[in-house]
């Protein structure tokens, strides 16, 4: 049986290959490698991502949620130098290539990959960004953000890139209905970039 990115541990011998990713005018280069989603590239969505939203402005704790093989955690830390970054997977081959891809890039300390149950109890974000893994399927990506956007600083966010093709218009419509603020900020390539605010907590 093929491994899939959101195996915990993919059985494939590893293969890492370079990508070159260019990143809120930064160049990061970046190992990936087989089992890992977007191997050998930058995907489209995370693509879209970038080129659609400004980096966050102010410090703060971030999560990157689903993180691969780091491109956006990694991002994160190097656009805005006193942030601490999540990076968070069930993948540990993912796990592994973005604390070599921080170390390489001088951010060890500021990036932290953790497998879900690693990250502390009662520790809230400042913003959450991802491309979640959509091919789990509804039921478990719905499991996964209600896990995560109650996470959410009182003035937080996530930003979230899904396809079209994928079901964004209809998560977007489930987000709102889970009683969360849920903006298109951008629509490119096939892809929609959401933006989720914290839930009224008079709701």
């Amino acid at each position: 049986m093929s491994d899939h990115y959101f195996s915990a541990d993919p059985g494939s011998a590893e293969k890492r290959v370079t990508v070159v990713a260019g990143v809120w005018g930064r160049e990061l280069r970046l190992q990936s490698a087989s089992g890992v989603f977007a191997h050998g590239r930058l995907d489209i969505g995370t693509s879209v991502l970038f080129r659609a939203t400004p980096p966050p402005v102010e410090p703060g704790t971030f999560l990157d949620l689903g993180c691969g093989y780091g491109v956006i955690g990694c991002a994160l830390a190097s656009a805005v130098p006193t942030s601490l970054v999540w990076a968070v997977d069930l993948n540990e081959r993912a796990l592994r290539l973005t604390s070599d891809n921080a170390a390489a890039l001088g951010l060890a300390d500021r990036v932290t990959p953790a497998l879900p149950e690693q990250v502390p109890d009662g520790l809230v974000f400042d913003e959450i960004w991802s491309n979640p893994p959509i091919r789990i399927g509804k039921p478990a990506l719905h499991e996964l953000l209600s896990m995560w956007l109650p996470r959410l600083a009182p003035d937080g966010r996530a930003v979230l890139v899904v396809g079209k093709n994928l079901g964004a218009d209809s998560l977007q419509r489930w987000i709102g209905e889970q009683g969360y603020r849920c903006d298109r900020l951008a629509s490119a390539k096939g892809f929609r970039v959401l933006e989720v605010r914290p839930r009224d907590p008079q709701r």
